[in-house]
Order: structure tokens, then C-alpha cells, then sequence
């Protein structure tokens, strides 16, 4: 956990260094929300549920559009119910076991793969805190189109071909990031 939270960092400061924010106006946010298959920790399953509904319905107020993905069968059914108009996809079989970063990529593959259009995405996953604790978290990335014009892009160097590869490898790893974490939320929450 320790290993995918320093990427994710490190992610997330590629981002704030080009000073990359969503536009405020006609934003596509695509909701990714990270649970497991699992139902012996409910109150894990029930706060991802209750943090994505919130979100989602700050994104309504403001008239934005949102497409909602999940991971995992539990947040999948509270989610299906609420909101199966906005759901893209949903996977389970994800971090059965110790997540690994080729299911993370094979999630980030399949939503490119479908063409879902997107500004930004936020990833609602539980942060592990302590080893009693735990809250619902988000980690943005966003959309090659988004990340061009941030105000300092220009610093960075990068070709069309690689900012591609930037742009798969950003999801792949926060999705990840956000996979193990949840992971040891609910491996803790099991055996204590």
C-alpha cells in the first residue's frame, strides 16, 4: 500500500504542478467508484456508496453530466439501484486478492477501450488512515485534452504519442492507488 500511495502521489503532482483543474463550465466527470466483491465489511461498502451519491449530486446541481463506473458487486448493487442511468460499466473480480496493477490497467483499458468521454475523472475509494480507520477519499486525474491546457503545461516536454501514454498510465495508476488501499481498509476492518 505504502508502494502504489508514493505513485499516486507522485500522480496527482504531475497534475497540480501544471496547475490542471477541470473547466467550470460543461465539465464531463467520470465517477469511478473502487469497492470489492466482498460483503463481510459492510460499513466499507456503505460509505463509498454514500460518499459517490453526495458527489454525484453536487455534479447534478450544478446541471454537469457524470458517468459512474464501479469496482466491485457491493457498491455495484447500491449504486445499480440509485443510479443505473449514469452507470458506463462495472466490474467484479477486481482485487479478489492482493489488487494488482494489470487489473487496474485492465480497468483503465476498458474505459478507453468504450470511448467514455471524460474531463475528469474522480476516483471515490476508502483511504486507509490508521489501523482503526479509515474515510472515503477521492483522487482526481484528468483528460489529455484538460491536461494541454493547463497553465503550465508547456514546462513539461512531452509528445502527443507520450502524453497518450501519460494520460492511460495516470488512471491505470490511480485506480490502483486506490484499489490497495481499499484493500487494507477492508482486510483491517475484517480482522479487528
Amino acid at each position: 500500500m505504502q508502494q502504489a500511495r508514493q505513485y499516486g502521489i507522485t500522480n496527482s503532482e504531475v497534475f497540480r504542478q501544471a496547475e490542471t483543474a477541470a473547466p467550470q463550465t460543461a465539465a464531463k466527470t467520470l465517477y469511478i467508484t473502487v469497492s470489492s466483491d466482498k460483503g463481510l465489511c459492510g460499513g466499507i461498502h456503505s460509505s463509498l456508496t454514500k460518499a459517490t451519491k453526495r458527489l454525484s449530486t453536487e455534479e447534478e446541481e450544478q446541471n454537469a453530466s457524470f458517468g459512474l463506473v464501479v469496482i466491485g458487486d457491493k457498491s455495484k448493487g447500491a449504486l445499480g439501484r440509485a443510479m443505473a442511468d449514469k452507470m458506463v460499466l462495472s466490474f467484479n473480480q477486481i482485487g479478489k486478492d492482493v489488487p494488482t496493477f494489470t487489473e487496474a490497467q485492465t480497468v483503465a483499458d476498458q474505459i478507453f477501450g468504450n470511448d467514455i468521454e471524460f474531463d475528469r475523472v474522480e476516483i471515490v475509494y476508502n483511504k486507509f488512515v490508521s489501523m482503526i480507520s479509515y474515510e472515503p477519499a477521492t483522487v482526481t486525474v484528468y483528460s489529455e485534452d484538460i491536461f494541454k491546457q493547463s497553465p503550465k503545461f508547456s514546462a513539461y516536454e512531452i509528445e502527443d504519442d507520450v502524453l497518450t501514454n501519460l494520460k492511460e498510465f495516470a488512471l491505470a495508476n490511480a485506480i490502483y492507488w486506490a484499489l490497495v488501499e481499499g484493500h487494507a481498509c477492508e482486510v483491517l476492518s475484517f480482522n479487528s
